[in-house]
């Protein structure tokens, strides 16, 4: 299906803007891992539960280079792939004390606290300073790096994620625990 021919649905994609491609960005395949002594520890996420709400491959069957501008007054929006993107909506419940696991993205993550609050830790930040965002309230991953996502609130809380991607890329990739952290 094409995004064209939809036309209101250019604003669903407002925060797209960010995910632009050029030929400078960062290359969305795995990054290589400093040989180690010892196997990487990878953390799998703890008492979360997700639910994909739904997920669509988005393309220009007339053009490789799949672009959608829009201008209203002096808001602009543009979103550009080459050649598609996935588009894909998932809810993800943070009983207390549970947390994502150590993790990346092969694109752009537009997170949205929808209850509670919820606390981001990004591993390449050496001083481990949280982020906490109580709902409602939103929160841009470029996916380039290993981060966690951890309820430390002792109440529920509900992420709704947005994930632009490579069509049929993962999700989520696992990473190791960067260190930086003492969790």
């Amino acid at each position: 299906m094409s995004l064209l021919r939809f036309p209101h649905a250019g604003g669903l994609m407002l925060v797209a803007v960010l995910a632009s491609c050029t030929e400078d960005s960062d290359s969305v395949a795995p990054r290589a891992q400093a040989p180690s002594a010892r196997a990487p520890s990878f953390t799998a996420s703890s008492g979360t539960t997700s639910k994909l709400l739904g997920r669509a491959t988005f393309s220009d069957d007339k053009d490789p280079n799949f672009r959608i501008k829009r201008m209203t007054g002096e808001w602009n929006f543009e979103i550009k792939a080459k050649p598609a993107f996935d588009l894909a909506v998932q809810t993800i419940d943070f009983p207390k004390d549970s947390h994502s696991g150590w993790h990346s993205h092969p694109g752009p993550v537009f997170i949205q606290v929808v209850l509670g609050t919820m606390t981001f830790y990004e591993g390449d930040d050496p001083t481990c300073t949280p982020l906490k965002l109580t709902a409602p309230a939103g929160f841009l991953d470029v996916g380039t790096h290993a981060h966690i996502a951890r309820n430390e609130s002792g109440a529920p809380a509900q992420n709704v994620v947005t994930y632009f991607v490579p069509p049929g890329a993962d999700l989520r990739v696992s990473e190791p625990a960067p260190g930086n952290c003492p969790f």
